[in-house]
Order: structure tokens, then sequence, then C-alpha cells
């Protein structure tokens, strides 16, 4: 039996390990976790790699940008040190940005869901969307990844090239705009403008209302990203798919009983 929601670990076990890792995801499958989110940029010569900041200095303290560098050069780059000491855990994870081919591979004996979300810009989305759309057909992983992205119209390009692959459009808030219901409620047309299969909404934008429209429309509604475990309640009495986490150990502790 399937217990939904699902918990998907937030660039790994993120809260546990450093982000965006094969320790962070390998920490989240072995926590229990249903699947993982994780960022896709482009390197500079055109590799799709796994990091979230369009910059390396936060995670490898490197005053480069990830674009500026070949997919070779960021293997090299430690994005593991940062990362410091968790209740006592030790911070000596020698790691490095990962490939998604890497990622894959790590996944490919595993059920796990996989919430690729692709970071871009307006002059790389095309490439972008091609080069990830061709990671996942040759790993022959589609039927796990749901590609997802706050650029709908990368959205969009996805299923333009494989109308079969599954995909989500992305909602944060605007702190300046603050969205009224009926903006909030707009979402699940824009969603559905791009031929989304699923919605993925900022906690902020959750209600109950949003949630009754999209399984109107056959959009599952996932949330993200909450580490309060009374988010496991709200839910399963919302219908929600699944809940994107930093710390799926102890959402699933709650979620499982």
């Amino acid at each position: 039996m399937v217990l939904t929601p699902l918990i998907i670990g937030h660039r790994g076990a993120s809260a546990v390990a450093p982000e965006n890792t094969l320790a962070a995801f390998s920490r989240a499958l072995e926590d229990g976790a249903d699947g993982v989110e994780f960022d896709v940029r482009l390197s500079r010569d055109r590799v799709p790699i796994v990091i979230h900041d369009a910059s390396l200095k936060r995670t490898a303290q490197i005053n480069r940008f990830v674009g500026e560098l070949d997919a070779l050069e960021l293997q090299q780059c430690d994005v593991g040190s940062w990362f410091g000491p968790v209740k006592g855990e030790n911070n000596g994870y020698a790691e490095t940005v990962p490939t998604l081919r890497q990622v894959f591979e790590l996944f490919r004996q595993t059920n796990a869901l996989l919430y690729l979300e692709m970071k871009s810009d307006e002059a790389d989305a095309t490439a972008l969307v091609a080069a990830v759309v061709n990671e996942i057909q040759n790993a022959q992983i589609a039927g796990r990844v749901v590609v997802s992205s706050f650029d709908l119209r990368a959205v969009a390009m996805v299923k333009e090239i494989n109308p079969a692959m599954t995909t989500a459009a992305l909602f944060e808030p605007k702190l300046s705009h603050p969205l009224s219901t009926i903006r909030r409620l707009k979402m699940i047309d824009l969603a559905l403008e791009q031929r989304a299969n699923e919605i993925a909404l900022h906690h902020s934008l959750c209600s109950a209302r949003v949630v009754q429209k999209a399984e109107e429309f056959g959009l599952p509604v996932v949330v993200w990203t909450v580490d309060d475990v009374n988010w496991i309640k709200q839910g399963q009495s919302l219908g929600l798919k699944a809940l994107i986490t930093n710390n799926p150990a102890a959402m699933i502790r709650c979620r499982d009983g």
C-alpha cells in the first residue's frame, strides 16, 4: 500500500547532508523518502548538471558562475565541505557537483520519483530543455521523472519534444503582490495552458479551493518546501500527492507512525 502524501526530499535530504549531492540523494533513500527533488542547470559545454544556484559562491566558495565552467571542471568543485555539522554528525563530505547522468545512474535500480526542476534564463532555456529531455530518454527513466520549472514556456517545450513526459508547473508567491484567491485559481489555468500534468505550489499558495479546482482538471498537487510535520495531516485532508521537505526522515516518521 502506498502511503500519502508522498515524501520527496528537497535537494535530497538537505537538512542532514549537503544539498543536491549524491550524498544527499543517497541519504534521502536511506531515510525512506519516496523520491527526491533537485535542480538542473547547463555547464559551459552544455552538459546538464545538478546545482541550485547560478553561482558557485554559496556551496563551493568559488566566485564563479556555473555557466562559466565545463562539466569536468564543475565535477572537481567541492560542494560538501561548506555543510556544517548537524546534530553531531560528521561534516566531512567529499562531494562535488554531479551531472544529471550520475543522478539518474544512482536511482536506476530504485523506484524513487525524481522531481527535476529546470533552472534557466531566457537565453539558454531551449538548450536546457533539449539536454534534459535527451538525458531522460537515454536513461530510459521517463516513467519516474517529473520535469518542472517556474518558466512555464520551458514546461511547454518539454511537451513539444516528448508529449509523453510528465511535467509540473511551479508557482511561488510574489512578496510585493500577495495572490488573492482568484489569482491563485488562475494558476490552474496557466498550468493547463502549458499542458502540465501536475502543479507544484509554495506552501503559502496551497488552499482547499486551489486543490479542489486542480483535482477537477486532473492535476495532482505537490507542495514545497515544508518541514512542519503538521503538514502530514493537512496533506492527507486536502488529498495532496506529495510534500517536498528538507527532512524526509522526520516527515516519514510522522506519516508512517
